[in-house]
């Protein structure tokens, strides 16, 4: 199973969260995209826990739900495991290497740099390039994920009879999908560090990208899964109603004041805290915007309001500002859901490789 992986096309693009499957494809004409068919389906609790699968078959029947609701015809899908699971390394290897050669030589590099047995991982690798340093070498990104974490992924998607074409990492997703919005800033991107900040049900990942490429990754254990369960705790409620008050509404007068609010305050000390940690373990002293994804994003006004204590430009994710949308789906709805869709667009955006 490679990690990356040449065109299949057409492909479904399907994000396992801890709490939600959110599955997206896409198809192109020219340049231009267009949102064919998309499906958020929740998790119950705990089927994936520290971004691992823990329960195939709850997690399989909740992939089976969205392809139903989507619609989707497609056959093959891409998939991604976290960032957390995933040791890469780039390394440099001679330039006019053939591919079986190549292959050859990074198994044997490969021991240098996987801490398993490389019986126990898949391994896969890129060339990116030439490599800055000296051009006569190739600089090549090899990526390693254990086969435990990997088989759960394929098992899912083989559950619901389709084939998994191509297991990428969510970090990488992410980048892709972020070059689709850095196309409207200026310069194309270029010359701009940007923080995006995807705070999730249980984890908060940071990916800063400089030159639309990503420098940093790191993963903080926040997430709207604490709102979720202080509305519970608060309201008496059972988690599935919580979740679902917080989406649709209904509560007490008292909850924006007693309990959205101070995690609104929270969120952005977790950004504050972000930025930190990236200023602290990287050359870079300053971001030129933040990017918010992720569930918590939708939180009316959280924009501003990081903006306020960050200092720093803040604006929701967007992936699809540019792409047209088919007539089965809702436009507001997708916007709603647009910050969520970060990866699974990325992943979705993998059918047209070249």
């Amino acid at each position: 199973m490679k990690l990356f992986t040449r065109k299949k096309p057409p492909l479904v693009g399907i994000d396992i969260s801890s709490s939600a499957i959110k599955l997206l494809e896409l198809s192109k004409t020219g340049d231009h995209y267009r949102v064919e068919r998309y499906a958020v389906e929740p998790l119950p609790q705990n089927a994936v826990v520290e971004n691992a699968i823990t329960d195939v078959e709850q997690v399989g029947a909740a992939v089976d739900r969205a392809l139903k609701r989507s619609g989707t015809r497609c056959k093959n899908a891409a998939v991604a495991v976290a960032a957390s699971h995933v040791i890469t390394k780039t390394i440099t290897m001679p330039s006019g290497l053939g591919e079986a050669e190549l292959e050859s030589q990074l198994q044997l590099e490969a021991d240098h740099y996987i801490p398993y047995p490389l019986e126990e991982v898949n391994l896969d690798f890129e060339v990116i390039g030439p490599s800055d340093a000296n051009p006569n070498e190739d600089d090549v990104l090899i990526a390693a994920c254990r086969k435990e974490i990997v088989d759960d992924y394929v098992a899912v998607t083989q559950r619901s009879g389709l084939l998994p074409a191509v297991v990428d990492v969510e970090s990488y997703a992410v980048e892709s999908a972020y070059t689709q919005i850095a196309q409207h800033m200026p310069g194309g991107g270029m010359e701009s560090t940007v923080a995006v900040i995807d705070f999730g049900a249980t984890t908060t990942h940071v990916n800063v990208m400089h030159n639309n490429r990503s420098v940093y990754t790191r993963d903080h254990a926040f997430g709207g899964r604490q709102l979720t369960e202080e509305i519970q705790r608060r309201y008496g409620l059972s988690y599935e109603e919580a979740g679902l008050a917080k989406k649709v509404g209904g509560l007490p007068d008292n909850y924006q004041t007693d309990i959205l609010h101070p995690f609104m305050e929270a969120m952005a000390q977790e950004a504050m805290r972000a930025l930190q940690f990236f200023y602290s373990s990287s050359p870079f002293n300053s971001v030129d915007q933040i990017l918010l994804a992720g569930g918590c994003a939708q939180v009316p006004g959280i924009d501003e309001l990081i903006a306020n204590r960050t200092g720093v430009t803040s604006a929701i994710a967007n992936p699809f500002t540019s792409m047209s949308i088919a007539s089965r789906i809702k436009p507001e709805t997708l916007s709603n859901d647009a910050p969520s869709l970060m990866v699974a667009c990325g992943l979705a955006l993998r059918s047209f490789d070249e």
